[in-house]
């Protein structure tokens, strides 16, 4: 029965996406049919299959081998902030855990490692494999294959950088599509991190989160389509970016540097999101009480998003209390979101609805990312600065759209 209800809610996706469309009329429904099916193929194989259950399990064990390496840095550096021998007795569970420095700097050593990857042609090779079967599958052209494939390993202003010589040639469509698949998923630098977070909400956190990327990249070609219909510009043969680094020090040294302003943009943006729905909570704390506790803004997201949670899997009493989460990973970001996860009691969602929940935030649709999209892609094509801001706010629409099919999918898989 609940798989059915998730079956459902993956119409219902999908029909909004064709209801708000541009073009109505000029959808390729094909692509549409065989995006969804390659999201429940990638999800069959990758959650059902048990030979790569170990690969789950490998990966859960790397984040811990990161999460050590992390911590030896920053507690060399910040001492006992940063994890490090406490000069006194702890007060409790969690008392001595500082979030900027201890749980952040992992951001700084997946920068660093991307970065190698990317110099040692380790990643776009990776990348590459991906592209190759988004085009032969799904008919996209063959920069945005790689842009698609670069945003389940890189970020929505790191993946265009693959193709930087192509993004003044994309067709609109093929921009909106770019936007969609950043919007869609989540970086490699963060992914650990958010692991990090979910260790004991969820089994394997790393392997889950990186099939959600997996899956929701032909979720977000599949929205594309539905909103912002048009033919592939750029088909034909794909030549990749070389690294900027000549050495692999320099290299590690470049992602160390982009490391540090991606951590200190996240620690503003935590500190100031935070303070704001804290300001807005106590505005709205000055109205009545309703139902007999005060009026907030999780409240009201939860409102607002509990029928989309629903539409996923998630029973109604559950999503009631999930619903907050998604409405704040959408105004907010996916980081807080994924904090408000795992502080929720045991007992406040199923197994499997904490596991589609995982999957439905799994991206970067939200109003901080907006502005981080728009000025990194108006910086690689100044002249299409309008044509990017007018289809800013539609990303965020069709990134929400696709994890949320991810989400329906899942719980239409684990059943």
């Amino acid at each position: 029965m609940v798989a059915l209800q998730s079956l459902l809610g993956l119409g219902v996706f999908v029909a909004l996406g064709w209801a708000l469309s541009e073009k109505r009329r000029a959808v390729a429904w094909r692509t549409v049919g065989i995006g969804v099916a390659l999201q429940i193929v990638i999800a069959l194989a990758l959650l059902k299959i048990p030979f790569l259950q170990p690969v789950f399990i490998a990966l859960n064990d790397l984040v811990g081998a990161l999460q050590t390496a992390t911590r030896a840095g920053s507690s060399f550096v910040f001492g006992y902030l940063g994890g490090g021998e406490l000069p006194y007795a702890p007060g409790g569970a969690g008392s001595s855990f500082v979030l900027a420095f201890q749980a952040l700097p992992l951001i700084l050593v997946m920068s660093a490692l991307s970065s190698l990857l990317f110099h040692w042609r380790i990643l776009p090779v990776i990348v590459r494999g991906f592209a190759r079967a988004l085009e032969r599958t799904l008919g996209v052209g063959g920069a945005v294959g790689v842009a698609a494939a670069a945003n389940i390993f890189v970020g929505m202003v790191e993946a265009p950088l693959f193709i930087r010589p192509y993004v003044r040639q994309l067709t609109r469509a093929e921009l909106f599509m770019v936007m969609t698949c950043g919007m869609a998923t989540i970086a490699g630098t963060v992914m650990a991190l958010y692991a990090s977070f979910l260790q004991g909400v969820i089994d394997n956190p790393l392997g889950q989160l990186l099939v959600a990327s997996l899956i929701s990249a032909p979720a977000a070609i599949v929205v594309a389509v539905l909103l912002v219909p048009g033919e592939a510009g750029t088909r034909g043969e794909y030549q990749p970016t070389p690294s900027e680094a000549t050495t692999a020090i320099e290299a590690i040294a470049i992602g160390a540097q982009e490391g540090v302003a991606l951590l200190w943009n996240i620690v503003a943006l935590l500190l100031v999101m935070v303070a704001l729905v804290a300001l807005v909570n106590g505005a709205l704390g000055l109205l009545p009480d309703l139902d007999g506790a005060p009026l907030t803004l999780e409240r009201l997201l939860g409102w607002l998003m509990a029928p989309v949670c629903w539409l996923m899997g998630l029973p109604w009493a559950e999503a009631t209390v999930a619903a907050p989460l998604l409405g704040i990973k959408v105004i907010l970001n996916e980081l807080i979101a994924y904090l408000g996860l795992s502080h929720l009691p045991a007992d406040a969602l199923s197994e499997r609805s904490r596991l589609i929940m995982t999957y439905a935030l799994c991206g970067f649709a939200n109003f901080g990312s907006l502005g981080i999209m728009v000025g990194g892609l108006t910086a690689l094509a100044p002249e299409r600065r309008a044509e990017i801001a007018g289809l800013g706010l539609k990303s965020i629409l069709s990134g929400t759209l696709a994890t949320c099919m991810t989400g329906a999918v899942v719980g239409l898989v684990v059943g």
